[in-house]
């Protein structure tokens, strides 16, 4: 019952340093990349689809993404869900290819950014910690109950805050990583 306990609470701030990585790929730095804008979402003939399941997406050069649709008729849609993102990036439609343009971040901008990426950090520390929260609650329980011997319940916090300390170094590594991205010039 403790070792379920244990693997369940892992999975779960597993999964939750996961999402943070998957989101500070989106988070844009100084040069272009194709997370940027690969999640999205488009509305195709009346579907909600991802960016990178209508066209393929590429870095022209270090400021440049390049979109080329497998469907003509997906130019104007995409265009049009780049346009309504918080990019706030114009696309330049050239025939079936769409061009983004990425300009220079200001030093404001950046500090914006790392600040959100500061907050995004917290956040996934937060659910870091309610998982931690949970586990030990199951684990109280699984004591008072009787159901494990005391020092194996003991054992069992100790491993859990060995977890939850892994997943929050995971986390400031992930978050510095994308600072000193955002940062450089």
């Amino acid at each position: 019952m403790l070792d379920e306990t244990l693997t369940d609470a892992k999975q779960r701030m597993t999964s939750s340093v996961d999402a943070l990585r998957r989101d500070m790929i989106g988070v844009r730095t100084g040069r272009a990349s194709t997370g940027i804008v690969e999640n999205i979402k488009v509305d195709y003939f009346g579907t909600e689809m991802p960016l990178d399941q209508l066209a393929q997406i590429s870095v022209g050069d270090a400021r440049m993404l390049v979109i080329q649709p497998w469907d003509k008729n997906a130019v104007q849609p995409i265009s049009k869900a780049i346009q309504n993102s918080d990019l706030s990036i114009a696309p330049n439609i050239d025939g079936a290819i769409i061009r983004l343009d990425l300009p220079p971040l200001t030093e404001q901008r950046r500090r914006d950014i790392v600040k959100m990426i500061k907050t995004r950090g917290e956040e996934a520390k937060i659910s870091v910690r309610n998982v931690r929260r949970d586990a030990q609650d199951m684990i109280r329980t699984i004591e008072k109950e009787g159901d494990a011997p005391r020092d194996d319940c003991q054992r069992a916090h100790k491993e859990l805050q060995k977890l939850t300390d892994d997943s929050t170094v995971a986390i400031d590594a992930e978050t510095s990583k994308k600072e000193e991205e955002v940062m450089q010039v």
